[in-house]
């Protein structure tokens, strides 16, 4: 494809104009493959990456989305109910792009919800080789025993099917009813069935990390787009 010159690419995909384009070259806050970019430098569309304070530019038609939502409880991970349930998608109105849901979190659980329009990468990411860990906080009604403990940290089998060792440990000494779950699989359901066969019951669940990607201080309901190590550490999982 041939060159064109770097500010012209990034008024073309709607970012900026050309003069402000120039302006934050100058400043330092423009790269071209990792590296500070030049006025008037030629760059290729399709093989070079432009970046502004980090995040990649691309044209409008194109651009990838990547962003995390605290999922509320009660509504579900999808884009659509045919029974007519609130869905993820009520609270992404506002993103210039069809994004879909990374994965799932059931009706009752809630917090971190990846979602994108990248389907290579989503694919990629649920694939069980990916092996993301994923981290949960669960309140449950009555404080673990110490057998209890043990037989959450073992293999079990759930619906006719051995799940692979979770680490589960106690998320706060003082509060012994809030247990952290840490896991590869995250099968339908599998902690509230997990909790259910030692007889636990889950009184609140809540994701809060999936591999080094933290649900941190993000209001119920809200979403942001994730930064560019998030993206790249997301990306690597594409090779």
């Amino acid at each position: 494809m041939e060159k064109i010159r770097i500010q012209k690419y990034i008024a073309d995909c709607g970012a900026m104009s050309r003069r402000k384009a120039e302006s934050e070259i100058e400043k330092g806050n423009v790269t071209v493959n990792g590296r500070a970019a030049q006025i008037g430098q030629k760059i290729d569309p399709e093989g070079d990456i432009v970046a502004f304070l980090g995040k990649e530019i691309l044209p409008e038609t194109e651009r990838k989305i990547y962003i995390k939502l605290n999922k509320p409880r009660g509504y579900v991970a999808t884009m659509s109910d045919e029974k007519g349930r609130k869905c993820v998608a009520d609270l992404v109105q506002d993103i210039p792009a069809r994004v879909y849901p990374i994965g799932r979190l059931d009706l009752d659980s809630e917090g971190l919800l990846l979602m994108t329009n990248d389907g290579a990468l989503a694919n990629a990411v649920m694939h069980p080789r990916s092996e993301i860990e994923k981290v949960y906080i669960v309140k449950v009604r009555s404080i673990p025993s110490e057998e209890q403990m043990q037989r959450l940290n073992r293999p079990m089998t759930l619906d006719g099917y051995t799940i692979r060792p979770c680490r589960v440990s106690f998320a706060d000494p003082m509060q012994q009813m809030k247990l952290r779950f840490i896991l590869k699989e995250g099968r339908n359901r599998q902690i509230r069935k997990m909790c259910e066969q030692v007889g636990l019951e889950v009184a609140r669940l809540k994701r809060v990390a999936e591999g080094r990607i933290q649900l941190g201080q993000l209001r119920s309901g809200a979403w942001q787009e994730l930064d560019r190590q998030e993206i790249e550490y997301l990306k690597a999982y594409k090779k």
